[in-house]
C-alpha cells in the first residue's frame, strides 16, 4: 500500500512532524520503504513524503495531530499542528508475457498465394485490459508478430504512463486536502510519542 504524509501549506512545525512520522511509521512497519520525498526550503524537513510498505495503512487515512511548542518560534502560541496521511492508489503492472495471447489467421489481400495459403497474420489480445492488436503488413508470421507485439507494448506503455500521471496528480491533490481536527492519530511532544 502506498500512502503520502503531507504538511499541506503548514508551517515549518507540520514540516517537521511529516518527518518525524516517518521515523515513526518506518518502526511501526519494518517493511516501510521511501519512494519519493520532496524536500522543504528548511534544511532536514519534509513537506511531504511517499511511503510504501506491504501492511494494510487503510487506518492511517486522514489527519494526524502533534502536540508540541514549537521549536522553530519559542513564543509562538500555537501547539498543535496537523499533517495529513492519504491513501495512494496503486498503479498497476499492465504488461505481463503470460497475459497475452497469441492468435493467427489468413491474412489475405496482397501478397500472392502466400498470404492467401499460409496463416500470416497475427492477433496478439492482451488479457487483462482486453485489447487486441492484429498485424497483416507482413510477408511471414513471424515479423506480423514482431509487429503486432511492438503495437501492444506501445499501447501498454501510454497506458501506464497515463496511470502513473493520475497516480502523482491524486498524490498531488490530496496533498493540499488537509483537514484540522478529528486526527486518526495524535503525537506529543518533541518526542513524538504516541497519545493515541
Amino acid at each position: 500500500m502506498i500512502i503520502q504524509v503531507s504538511s499541506g501549506q503548514g508551517p515549518p512545525e507540520c514540516e517537521l512532524a511529516v518527518g518525524k512520522l516517518y521515523e515513526s511509521l518506518c518502526k511501526e512497519y519494518p517493511d516501510m520503504e521511501l519512494l519519493f520525498c520532496h524536500k522543504s526550503k528548511h534544511s532536514g524537513l519534509y513537506s511531504s513524503v511517499l511511503l510504501s510498505s506491504e501492511a494494510d495503512l487503510s487506518e492511517l487515512d486522514g489527519s494526524v495531530q502533534w502536540i508540541c511548542k514549537s521549536p522553530f518560534r519559542p513564543h509562538h502560541g500555537r501547539k498543535n499542528w496537523f499533517i495529513d496521511v492519504s491513501i495512494v492508489p496503486d498503479v498497476e503492472n499492465v504488461c505481463e508475457e503470460q497475459d497475452v495471447r497469441f492468435e493467427s489467421f489468413r491474412s489475405g489481400g496482397k501478397g500472392g498465394q502466400n498470404v492467401n495459403k499460409v496463416e500470416t497474420g497475427v492477433r496478439l489480445i492482451h488479457i487483462p485490459t482486453g485489447i487486441a492488436v492484429t498485424s497483416t503488413s507482413q510477408r511471414s508470421q513471424y515479423q506480423n508478430k514482431k509487429d503486432a507485439l511492438r503495437k501492444l507494448n506501445a499501447i501498454l506503455a501510454d497506458m501506464q504512463s497515463a496511470a502513473v500521471a493520475k497516480q502523482t496528480h491524486t498524490a498531488w491533490r490530496e496533498k493540499n486536502r488537509l483537514v484540522r481536527g478529528n486526527p486518526v492519530r495524535v503525537y506529543e511532544g518533541i518526542e513524538f510519542r504516541r497519545k493515541r
